[in-house]
């Protein structure tokens, strides 16, 4: 026989997996309304209709449409639904500890690959949101802001402390570079709609880092 203490735990374990469930249902189909169509065309009750929810469900268990996309590509970069930060994650754990510099952006080109292919389609459609929402274009804004703070901040430190860093570039226009090299609706334009394998992008992205950011390999 469970003791009560024991019974509720295990209850409300299960309520907890059962609500993560349905979160992650709610967000992987609000990820590929809006991937497929955009925030505009997306209404919430399509997402209850591909979630197989309710109207309700969706708001009490997410939110409304910008809490939804926020999630959806927080999901998509990171892979799961772990709460896990990336910079703890292994890809990019692997790309922050390898100590040859070359080697290093080319990890980090295949990692922007990796990740562009699950994200690139939702940032468009948060670029589009921004157009139309005025909670979106805080976020939008605020992570673009957020990912030029991370290249000056992350690669671009790390290079000039390696003495690798092109001298005609100050920090701030190497930052401006990894910025655009690395949006991911760059991904999107050269191998969603462009037809490049990936393969291909990832080679070229790491030419692209070597050409632009890197003084050449003596």
């Amino acid at each position: 026989m469970i003791e009560d203490g024991k019974k509720r735990t295990y209850v409300s374990s299960l309520r907890e997996q059962q609500a993560r469930r349905t979160r992650r249902e709610i967000v992987a189909a609000a990820g590929r309304l809006f991937a497929r169509q955009g925030f505009a065309a997306t209404t919430v009750d399509a997402i209850a209709e591909e979630a197989g929810v309710s109207r309700k469900t969706v708001f009490t268990s997410v939110g409304g449409k910008v809490a939804l996309l926020k999630l959806a590509y927080d999901y998509a970069m990171a892979g799961d639904d772990e709460p896990v930060a990336m910079i703890d994650r292994e890809g990019l754990r692997a790309v922050i500890a390898e100590p040859d510099p070359y080697e290093q952006l080319r990890l980090y080109a295949a990692f922007v690959t990796e990740t562009g292919g699950r994200v690139s389609a939702l940032w468009l459609a948060l670029r589009g949101a921004a157009e139309v929402d005025d909670e979106a274009r805080e976020l939008y804004r605020r992570w673009e802001r957020e990912r030029l703070d991370g290249m000056r901040d992350g690669p671009v430190r790390d290079l000039l402390g390696k003495g690798v860093l092109r001298p005609e570039l100050t920090p701030d226009e190497a930052a401006a570079v990894f910025w655009v090299l690395v949006d991911p609706a760059l991904y999107h334009r050269l191998v969603v709609e462009a037809g490049w394998a990936p393969e291909r992008f990832c080679e070229w992205l790491y030419g692209a880092f070597l050409a632009q950011i890197l003084v050449p390999r003596v």
